[in-house]
């Protein structure tokens, strides 16, 4: 199964090292003060092959770009309401700085989605990721119903995000097989996942990630 995963919502040095053994594809670092996680001390470097994120909230093109510059960012996710014209922004910005920045912009899902608010922002973002409207802007802890995104009708790739933990990985894996037998599994792009994994804000559980991950990647 081609699924890339991520994981986010990282914040102490040793935590990070640990969970970077388990050679996930993208580890995310929230830059928001209104989330328990919020990093704000400098990150140690990762392997080359580990996609270090940095996830922002309405914030500023000059925040965004200086947090790139400062953290040595390789993907940039806007979790707010961020418009299309700043996703150009940023894009031209990091095309113009010869910066192969990847731009992955969220929506949230309750129990009905507007696929339309898509349109906007193809070709200007790399990535959608799709996660559960809640109280807080991520790290909610709860699922929406994966099947709005059965008529997804969009060439974009996106992430799945939401409440995933070990006792989803047979959804996941059968959610999957769905698009493999539609022939567009390439769009199902990845798993992001977050606080189901934690033993406090900003702190992962290194064993419970790696059975997730040996139960969807190893079966």
């Amino acid at each position: 199964m081609d699924l890339k995963l991520k994981i986010c919502g990282m914040r102490e040095a040793e935590n990070i090292g640990a969970i970077a053994a388990l050679k996930p594809d993208y580890l995310g670092l929230i830059f928001y003060e209104g989330s328990p996680r919020n990093v704000s001390e400098k990150i140690e470097a990762l392997t080359p092959q580990i996609k270090r994120t940095g996830v922002f909230v309405n914030a500023s093109e000059e925040e965004i770009i200086q947090k790139v510059e400062d953290y040595e960012l390789e993907a940039v996710q806007l979790h707010g309401e961020e418009s299309a014209e700043l996703c150009k922004n940023l894009k031209d910005h990091f095309s113009e700085a010869g910066k192969p920045v990847e731009i992955i912009k969220v929506f949230g899902i309750r129990e009905v989605f507007n696929f339309d608010r898509l349109r906007p922002y193809e070709e200007l973002v790399d990535f959608f990721l799709f996660d559960t409207i809640g109280k807080n802007k991520g790290g909610n802890g709860i699922t929406f119903d994966w099947d709005l995104l059965k008529e997804y009708p969009s060439n974009t790739p996106f992430f799945l995000s939401g409440g995933i933990g070990v006792d989803e990985v047979a959804a996941i894996r059968s959610f999957y097989s769905y698009f493999k037998r539609n022939n567009n599994e390439e769009l199902f792009y990845g798993i992001d996942v977050n606080s189901k994994f934690e033993t406090a804000p900003g702190m992962k559980d290194p064993a419970a990630l790696e059975k997730f991950r040996e139960g969807l990647f190893n079966k």
